[in-house]
């Protein structure tokens, strides 16, 4: 099975989230960022890599929150979520239209695929 994983930062109880842009495999929705696990690579980098890819910021990965399953096509996921600090510098977005600290009870109000739901429920019921 696939490994794919996200990084949830949370600040002043609001979580960052991004906008994905057109073109991309979940569409424009909004996403915790991440993404696949590389090989020889622990999901901890995995999730190191992804947000300096995705929004050129280091991070310190924390403890994992939750995990699930899920399908993207024909492919099989397991998610890895954990909770993560984001480090000193500016977020750039150069794979997202947009970035938002979503308040938890916007979290349900946005358009996630169901990869982040995974997230977005786990966050509601804790």
């Amino acid at each position: 099975m696939n490994i794919s994983v996200a990084g949830v930062a949370e600040r002043d109880g609001k979580y960052l989230v991004a906008l994905r842009k057109p073109g991309t495999s979940i569409g424009v929705r909004w996403e915790f960022p991440g993404g696949k696990l590389e090989k020889g690579e622990t999901p901890e980098e995995a999730v190191i890599r992804e947000y300096m890819e995705e929004l050129n910021i280091s991070v310190r990965v924390k403890e994992r929150l939750c995990e699930g399953s899920f399908s993207n096509g024909e492919k099989y996921y397991r998610l890895l979520a954990y909770k993560i600090e984001i480090g000193d510098g500016e977020i750039t977005a150069p794979e997202h239209q947009q970035i938002f600290w979503a308040a938890l009870s916007e979290l349900g109000t946005l358009d996630f695929p169901v990869s982040d739901m995974i997230i977005v429920n786990y966050l509601l019921s804790a």
